[in-house]
């Protein structure tokens, strides 16, 4: 299957949408698909506000509508709400192509902690966004509920899973951090609504790690100062970083699953979170985490579980079988009816500003070719240059004189409907057929009839003033 999928979330960004896209390509063309990313790495783009590590495409409309032309997919995923995922579903409204959309992060509630905007109306947009796609792809059954909820799409479950040959215990016993203490870790984005505060103001018998980069980094290095940060780091530094820790510690009441809880396990390390989406569903009542509203109680609690556990709970999520189940939800694109679809025609790509100004070229080509080829349209333009004064000229109202005018005008406009008619014909074939020629008879009627028409106005005006 050629498969395309369209991301406003990619690299240099690291996180969980960047590398649960990245291990369901390799998973899709492993499995000999052909697979076509389109990202902000093809694009210019400006940094989103309050938010500089995300990517913002500018203008994409006509690179992506021509990519997804070239390509032709058979299947249309898009990932994100970002301004490639809207020309992507704008491309597909467009060319009445079916397609899937997945749900990622809790996008109101990031919203609403930088902003203030009311939930309701974040998840009006979403409704808008998702309502058409044949699927909306969820992390987890909670989120796949709270979709339900606002009356977003088609809600359908994708888990996600880890890459275990990346993320799993050190053979080194030695790898675990040189501390009499233990380390308490969080890897992610430092931002506001991964609620760091609450696990860094924690009173815990040990050290604080935090691994990431984002917005609050600077500020959270300046509140505290006794907290070790590694800043972003590469996904293949991440395997030695939780096995030198004890505990990882997940503040986060807003992601829809965490991609992390699943790598910490992994490498045999314990989890401490709130019981809230995404630990609910990676964890839940297994023995490798510690869910409790008293995020300390869970943290301290946590440390009695061992590392085979976390190990053990963590080898059950498997990214083939999550790059399975996202294939079956995909759709087919198209269901072309008698071998044609809009999609494939590289003449309907045009929309907005963009389809007036090339129709305004194509118009002015129009009339430049039918009075450099067309004898037919000249003499009716000489004819409507003689009868356009003489109608101004004329002791009539104002109806009668926009009657013989509209009428004049209505004769060029036929004339150009036929020779089209005739051009249309001869792009067939120049052979004799007669069906051709009772084409091009009907619009040669056509304008005679316009023209009888013109004349009868111009007479009964005249009539009128003159008789």
């Amino acid at each position: 299957m050629k498969i395309a999928i369209v991301t406003d979330a990619w690299y240099p960004q690291i996180n969980g949408v960047v590398r649960t896209l990245t291990k369901t390509r390799e998973g899709l063309e492993a499995l000999g698909h052909e697979v076509m990313m389109i990202t902000p790495e093809s694009f210019r783009t400006v940094p989103c506000p309050t938010y500089p590590e995300i990517r913002l495409s500018i203008f994409p409309g006509r690179v992506v509508s021509a990519q997804l032309r070239t390509f032709g997919p058979d299947h249309l995923h898009i990932a994100t709400e970002g301004p490639l995922g809207l020309v992507a579903r704008n491309f597909a409204r467009r060319n009445q192509l079916a397609f899937t959309t997945a749900y990622h992060t809790r996008f109101p509630e990031y919203v609403r902690s930088r902003v203030l905007v009311p939930l309701s109306w974040t998840y009006a947009f979403l409704r808008w966004f998702h309502g058409p796609g044949d699927a909306v792809m969820a992390p987890t059954n909670a989120v796949v509920s709270d979709l339900k909820t606002w009356r977003i799409g088609n809600p359908v479950i994708w888990p996600r899973g880890v890459d275990l040959d990346l993320f799993k215990p050190a053979e080194d016993a030695k790898a675990k951090a040189d501390t009499k203490h233990p380390v308490f870790i969080n890897v992610g984005r430092v931002s506001v609504e991964k609620n760091l505060e609450a696990f860094l103001d924690l009173d815990l018998p040990g050290e604080k790690w935090i691994v990431g980069g984002g917005p609050a980094l600077e500020a959270m290095k300046a509140r505290y100062p006794d907290v070790t940060f590694f800043g972003a780091k590469d996904m293949k530094d991440l395997p030695e970083i939780y096995n030198r820790a004890d505990v990882f510690v997940f503040p986060s009441r807003t992601d829809t699953f965490g991609l992390v809880l699943l790598e910490a396990m992994a490498c045999g390390l314990p989890v401490a979170a709130y019981p809230v989406t995404g630990p609910i569903d990676v964890v839940g009542g297994s023995k490798a985490g510690v869910l409790d509203e008293d995020l300390g109680t869970a943290a301290k609690a946590a440390l009695k579980i061992s590392r085979k556990a976390a190990r053990k709970h963590a080898e059950t999520f498997s990214w083939s079988a999550a790059t399975d189940i996202f294939a079956a939800h995909l759709v087919n694109a198209r269901t072309p009816k008698d071998g044609y679809h809009i999609a494939d025609n590289p003449h309907k790509d045009n929309h907005g500003v963009t389809r007036a100004i090339a129709a305004a070229r194509n118009s002015w080509a129009g009339l430049v070719f039918a009075i450099r080829e067309e004898s037919a349209f000249r003499q009716e333009l000489l004819l409507a240059a003689v009868l356009a004064p003489l109608a101004l000229w004329m002791p009539a109202t104002v109806v009668e004189t926009a009657m013989m005018l509209a009428s004049l005008v209505l004769v060029l406009i036929v004339e150009l409907l036929n020779s089209s008619v005739e051009a249309a014909v001869d792009r067939i074939s120049f052979s004799r057929h007669g069906l051709s020629k009772r084409a091009k008879d009907y619009g040669s009627a056509a304008v005679m009839l316009a023209i009888i028409l013109c004349g009868a106005v111009y007479a009964l005006v005249a009539a009128k003033y003159y008789l």
